[in-house]
């Protein structure tokens, strides 16, 4: 009985003691919930700091804990550009704001449109007659855009600038196949469809190469100008048509040389930096260290300045990343989940609807989804608008034919109208291995798709002749939108991708505009005055998202620097890596007719670096489980 009674005791010992563990893990948990969301009380008179440590997006994506552990390394910062343009329009009128630091030693990047609207927002600051200051420790293309609007842009002396211009080289996969006797197996419709041709051909077609060539080359000239605009003194022209040479002018220093080139204002260090800092805004005397100045944070500033919400809503529902099956999302546009916002929002009192895309497309199932959603608004007789940001081509385009109205910005891309799916077979493969296949059919298509034994003629067709009514769907759409007969929409369709200026002669897009010009088009047509707000639909955050972006975010961000020129052009090697899974994922997937753009460059730069799964639980789980 003695030693009953010591088991006992000891067994609720460890019971208390488990006990007491959760309960401590519980309000510690519920501490951080409670205290995780930035408070305005950390807002203070002095200077805006924008980190931005990582990339700039339409909409930001959530965080899944589970991927980020098996991927052993922290996710990518995001930051909404409309988040960005709002902050900074509240410190232009804001006494307590008396300058902007933008801090670009992390930056990774955002897309021409987002680029633009941001470096406007920066303008405005500065005519409100305060200083903007940027720093990094090396500059390229996006982070160069944004640095131009500065009033000072800083470099550190071992860095530099580099504007590279858009375009480059992708990967063909035909050679590989045909030695692994895989068969790829495509359909499409549209000479300039080029999605499929990395897994049908070894080099790019002369069609797919025109249209890229004239695409990049418009998108480059707005580029130089936008750049040129914020920078009038800058040696644009020098350092892109004439790199080496400008380089060598400055003996390979490339701080040097970026100074010289008028790319920026000033060499020093971050200590340097800070120390102008403090000359503009005064020294900080909360804080110890030198170089300290009072300064408020971009999560801190935006909650202390919510949006307004006069009068009627009109709601933005936002497209954003590839556009897919089912409800994935925010980041990537799940049409499920899309269309159940737009389904909710039914019973809003709306007064108009935009729809924001950023999206190159995907799955036709998926945008005929969101299109179908879109139309049910639409039979409320509500205006509705169509906002394209950096991408809104093949299903991205799809999902705004029922706009009343399309807005975007000359450096948009868009069109891309066409359609393809492929399917791998693997009959020369299994052969290869010694492995056959016979059996007895009852009709040419029985067991089929038969991906060892190959498909048979009439399962070809079949698939080619859905193809092609998919993109006489597509057309349809596109002619009844526009106004435009088949041929019409045809000649300017064939999957050819189009910039935002173009778009607007060949009448895809209406106007010229962002966000801001197509929400003031809704309010006139609902005749709202000024008397309205915008309700974007299923953005909120949730406090858990913002906890996980605080505890695996947060500090690994800031451990170390953006790195030096090499270690900018060296992430290439990740964004190379991300390529071959996501084109091995499209070939291997289960997926079904696409509209989608491989032409464009990805809506939300970095993602082939976010896809890489670098850590050892990501290998072992994909040894595990595929």
């Amino acid at each position: 009985m003695q030693f009953a009674g010591k088991v006992w005791r000891l067994l609720v010992g460890i019971k208390d003691g488990l006990v007491l563990v959760f309960m401590l893990l519980f309000f510690s948990a519920l501490f951080a919930v409670l205290t995780t969301r930035p408070s305005p009380a950390a807002v203070r008179d002095g200077a805006l700091v924008l980190e931005l440590d990582g990339v700039v997006v339409e909409e930001r994506a959530e965080i899944d804990p589970i991927e980020a552990l098996l991927s052993g390394q922290a996710p990518m910062g995001e930051y909404q550009a409309r988040d960005l343009v709002h902050a900074l329009d509240e410190a232009a009128s804001d006494e307590r704001i008396t300058a902007v630091v933008l801090d670009l030693d992390r930056f990774l990047g955002g897309g021409q449109v987002h680029m633009q609207a941001i470096g406007e927002a920066l303008d405005r600051v500065r005519a409100a007659e305060k200083p903007v200051l940027a720093y990094a420790t090396a500059y390229t293309d996006d982070g160069m855009l944004l640095a131009a609007h500065a009033s000072e842009v800083w470099v550190n002396p071992l860095g530099g600038a580099l504007v590279t211009g858009p375009g480059g080289q992708r990967l063909y996969y035909a050679g590989l196949l045909e030695k692994l006797k895989v068969n790829a197996r495509v359909y499409k419709v549209g000479e300039y469809k080029s999605a499929v041709e990395p897994y049908s051909r070894a080099d790019m077609s002369e069609a797919a190469r025109e249209n890229a060539r004239a695409l990049y080359e418009t998108l480059w000239e707005e580029y130089r100008a936008n750049l040129k605009k914020a920078r009038p003194g800058a040696d644009i022209a020098r350092v892109t048509d004439a790199p080496v040479e400008w380089i060598q002018s400055a003996n390979g220093d490339l701080a040097t040389a970026a100074l010289q080139a008028g790319l920026v204002d000033t060499l020093g260090t971050r200590a340097e930096f800070e120390q102008r800092v403090v000359e503009l805004v005064g020294e900080d005397s909360w804080q110890d260290g030198p170089n300290a100045y009072p300064h408020t944070e971009l999560a801190a500033w935006l909650e202390d300045n919510p949006l307004d919400t006069p009068g009627r809503p009109i709601g933005v529902v936002t497209v954003a990343g590839e556009i897919v099956d089912g409800d994935a999302g925010p980041g990537t546009a799940g049409g499920d989940r899309i269309a159940e916002l737009l389904d909710d929002a039914l019973e809003e009192d709306l007064a108009g609807l935009v729809v924001r895309v950023d999206s190159p497309g995907g799955s036709v199932l998926a945008s005929e989804m969101i299109r179908d959603a879109v139309l049910r608004h639409k039979e409320r007789d509500i205006p509705i608008a169509v906002s394209m940001a950096n991408v809104a081509a093949s299903g991205g385009y799809w999902i705004s034919t029922p706009a009343d109205r399309i807005f975007a910005e000359p450096e948009t891309i868009t069109g891309s109208i066409g359609i393809f799916a492929v399917i791998p077979t693997f009959e020369e493969t299994a052969a290869m291995a010694g492995v056959t296949s016979d059996g007895v059919r009852t009709t040419p298509l029985s067991g089929q798709p038969d991906l060892v034994g190959g498909l048979t003629p009439e399962t070809d067709a079949m698939l080619q002749a859905y193809i092609e009514d998919g993109y006489e769907d597509f057309l349809t759409r596109v002619g009844e939108a526009r106004g435009m007969t088949r041929e019409q929409v045809d000649a300017v369709g064939q999957g050819r991708v189009w910039d935002g200026g173009t778009a607007r002669q060949l009448r895809l897009v209406d106007e010229y505009g962002g966000m801001e010009e197509a929400l003031a088009w809704v309010a006139a047509q609902a005749e709202l005055g000024e008397d309205w707000h915008p309700l974007y639909l299923g953005t909120s955050a949730s406090t858990y998202d913002t906890l996980l972006r605080q505890w695996l975010i947060g500090d690994s961000e800031r451990a170390a620097t953006g790195g030096d020129i090499f270690a900018r052009m060296a992430r290439g090697q990740s964004a190379l890596g991300g390529q071959i899974a996501a084109d091995a994922e499209r070939l291997l997937g289960a997926r079904g007719a696409q509209a989608y753009c491989l032409a464009c460059p990805a809506p939300r730069p970095g993602d082939a670096q976010m896809r890489s799964a670098d850590g050892w639980l990501a290998r072992l789980a994909a040894l595990l489980f595929g």
